[in-house]
């Protein structure tokens, strides 16, 4: 079935991603669930349209109004069906297409939200087709843009409902669920193999990992997980919220993705040494360095931030140095023994677990976070004592945020690089370049199953300075 667009203003296999359980919550207005569909539809306008992140979004403090209006069950259930519709967009954006008798224009925007967050909830959610279908209509119905086109609506969303056990398998297998910009950029910096399998990995919910303060083997039991190679704790599926798990509350681990958990541990031993943590929030690599008997300066332009990292080192029973400064105007009394630089950047790496990473980012926002890792990292090498270590790390998968940013930095005077050797760490090797850099991606760490294996994307380099 093909629906047609009215001429007037042309508008432009189901996956276990169960909603919170419980009955669905009204909107004030006696239907039940329309206003988290509401919601759902406005902030997914808000990462597409305007490049706004999902997080800030949907931060329960400071978020959206619209988010912070519903109850927290209401807004589980948000945050799934704009995840889904993000981590699927290009898949979902298809099928969509395909039952339209011309594309949607590029003003009709709240028509193709309402659709999108529909066809998320049919496609992959636990939530039934008709409920779906009915609160897309009504919501539809509702909003002034979009009154006329309610038949459409309900049209497009019951032919996807009735082809979706046929159609979504063959939809998957030959779409790319990512931007052309960045899908592209992979296939450059890692060949059409590499980009294939990052893409694969990253529609698949990742797993949560832990970095604990001593044997993972028991904590990998008590948590219901595995110690990975690196010897993080891995958990495929939480078994309850973070702060109700055992060892939250005495401080006996932190959650820390494997790859972010391996930049601290290229200086070495740091007992006793004075480090600098440029960038420091919130915490967890500042937490590894006091764990390993370093004394930390965690230093953060935003006060927030540095809050909360305090926060998170008062429940692990650490404690840190806290400075709030500008990192380029940042001037210490005494030079430091090491500096850990782990620099703001496109977060590519991220984008399995922050999946509207690719549609607020552009290319021209690469460039421009690399011009400033170059300032940091060039301001992070005047901080260290000669003969100190630097290690500069970011979550970024692209080349010139990483192995570009390196071979350029090199070429400055008084800097040496000094290359992680193999053998030099457990389970690294494997993501050792020739360089003697490291390099993560998402496609790496292979577990047996998909939703035990990848890690973020990730760079880290270690230099010397020698004057």
């Amino acid at each position: 079935m093909v629906v047609k667009v009215d001429e007037r203003r042309r508008p432009k296999p189901k996956k276990p991603l169960s909603r919170p359980a419980g009955p669905e919550r009204g909107d004030g207005n006696g239907t039940p669930g329309l206003a988290a569909r509401k919601a759902a539809a406005r902030l997914l306008a808000a990462v597409i349209d305007a490049h706004t992140s999902l997080d800030g979004l949907t931060d329960h403090d400071h978020g959206h109004p619209q988010f912070r209006a519903l109850d927290m069950r209401d807004r589980a259930l948000v945050r799934a069906i704009l995840i889904t519709a993000l981590r699927y967009r290009r898949t979902i954006g298809n099928l969509i297409a395909a039952r339209l008798e011309r594309p949607l224009p590029a003003n009709a925007t709240a028509l193709s939200h309402i659709l999108n967050v529909a066809a998320a909830q049919i496609l992959f959610l636990d939530i039934p087709d008709s409920a779906a279908v009915d609160l897309a209509v009504t919501h539809a119905k509702a909003d002034p843009r979009t009154a006329r086109f309610s038949g459409l609506v309900n049209g497009v969303l019951r032919a996807i409902v009735r082809g979706k056990d046929v159609e979504l398998p063959a939809m998957l297998a030959r779409t790319q669920d990512a931007p052309d910009w960045f899908a592209g950029r992979l296939s450059s910096a890692y060949g059409a193999d590499s980009a294939a399998r990052i893409l694969y990995i990253h529609r698949i919910e990742a797993p949560v990992d832990f970095t604990v303060k001593a044997d993972p083997v028991h904590w990998a039991e008590k948590l219901g997980g595995i110690v990975l190679p690196t010897g993080s704790v891995r958990v495929a599926h939480l078994p309850a919220n973070v702060p109700d798990l055992p060892g939250f509350a005495d401080g006996s681990w932190w959650v820390q993705d494997a790859a972010a958990a391996l930049p601290a541990r290229l200086f070495g031993d740091v007992a006793g040494l004075h480090v600098a943590d440029l960038c420091a929030a919130p915490g967890g690599k500042t937490a590894q360095l006091l764990a390993a008997g370093a004394r930390v300066t965690a230093i953060d332009s935003s006060k927030n931030r540095l809050v909360r990292l305090e926060q998170n080192l008062a429940r692990l029973g650490l404690s840190a140095r806290t400075v709030q400064a500008d990192i380029l105007r940042f001037e210490p009394e005494d030079l430091f023994d090491a500096v850990l630089l782990d620099a703001p950047c496109s977060s590519t790496g991220t984008v399995r677990r922050h999946p509207d990473v690719p549609w607020t980012k552009t290319p021209d926002d690469i460039v421009k976070l690399a011009d400033l890792q170059s300032r940091l990292l060039a301001r992070a090498a005047m901080l260290v004592k000669p003969g100190g270590r630097i290690v500069f790390s970011n979550c970024s998968l692209d080349p010139l945020e990483g192995e570009e940013m390196h071979a350029a930095f090199l070429a400055t005077p008084g800097i040496a690089d000094d290359p992680i050797r193999p053998g030099e760490i457990a389970g690294i090797d494997p993501f050792l370049t020739p360089q003697g850099t490291l390099r993560t991606t998402p496609a790496d760490m292979d577990m047996g199953s998909p939703e035990l294996s990848g890690l973020d994307g990730f760079f880290a380099a270690r230099l010397r300075r020698t004057a």
